[in-house]
């Protein structure tokens, strides 16, 4: 109810009539002596005693889950929710192929994806919401407070159409570039932070017009020569449209896998146990 505020979608996420989530409300309330949630006719809202009673009461229906998996765990039976995270441009495992294997293994964990920013899942993991995730982050930063492994240490290169004035070259520095429109990840995100910081560490600047989430986009837009970009080798697809640039003193990004070093669940230890993960590079 806290998170849907509408008795109609909250029943029906709890498979039950709206009548019966209603009355299992009044219940608690009762039993608590207090109001959860403030009601009128087209409004539920949680009131200050909901809020405050929220998260702990959260925090129980998970050590209630946990418990049923550990149990379950000890037997060699794994259940419960394995949620993973994964930024679009991972290329160092084919996770797609390590999560079917996971659930021919363990076909009762409830498997769970979720796709977004390095930073976001940093967070997700300290905070319990996410169990195992795959990051991408400039070789200036360091991952503190869980576990990681590094997957892989990748030389990002430029990317321009066939028809741009570079596309015959086969090796630039970034001082080349500065003249360029860049098409990159948004500004802030970890995706763009290795070229910017390779930008200012040699004290450059170069103009980037256009911003895009997805490496899709951002190669249709080099590929139009509208922009170029510096992404990791694996994500650009062999392409007679497009011609990749390596660069002397361009940017390093390292991909990790990353997973809380506190107690991890039985399905997170397994998945981890049985990931198939590239050789540790030197």
């Amino acid at each position: 109810m806290a998170e849907e505020r509408n008795f109609t979608r909250a029943a029906q996420r709890c498979f039950v009539v709206q009548s019966a989530l209603s009355h299992q409300i009044k219940a608690l309330e009762q039993e608590l002596g207090l109001v959860l949630f403030a009601r009128t006719s087209r409004r539920v809202e949680l009131t200050p005693a909901g809020e405050a009673f929220l998260p702990s009461a959260r925090a129980c229906l998970e050590a209630a889950e946990r418990a049923v998996n550990d149990a379950a765990a000890s037997t060699g039976r794994l259940r419960g929710t394995l949620t993973i995270g994964v930024i679009p441009t991972v290329t160092a495992i084919d996770l797609p192929a390590s999560i079917g294997e996971f659930h021919r293994s363990h076909p009762e964990v409830r498997i769970m994806l979720r796709t977004g920013g390095s930073h976001e899942f940093i967070a997700a993991i300290a905070d319990g919401g996410l169990d195992v995730a795959v990051l991408g982050l400039p070789e200036s930063t360091s991952v503190q407070g869980m576990q990681t492994r590094t997957l892989a240490r990748q030389n990002l290169v430029a990317v321009v159409s066939a028809t741009h004035r570079l596309a015959h070259r086969r090796r630039v520095q970034l001082v080349d570039l500065t003249q360029e429109t860049f098409v990159d990840f948004p500004v802030g995100t970890p995706g763009r932070a290795p070229s910017d910081h390779a930008f200012q560490a040699l004290g450059l600047s170069r103009e980037v017009a256009f911003e895009a989430t997805n490496t899709e986009l951002i190669l249709d837009l080099v590929r139009h020569d509208l922009a170029v970009a510096l992404l990791a080798p694996d994500v650009v697809p062999a392409d007679g449209r497009l011609r990749t640039i390596d660069v002397a003193d361009g940017p390093v990004r390292i991909e990790y896998l990353a997973w809380s070093g506190f107690n991890p669940a039985p399905a997170a230890q397994a998945f981890l146990e049985q990931i198939r993960l590239p050789a540790a590079p030197e």
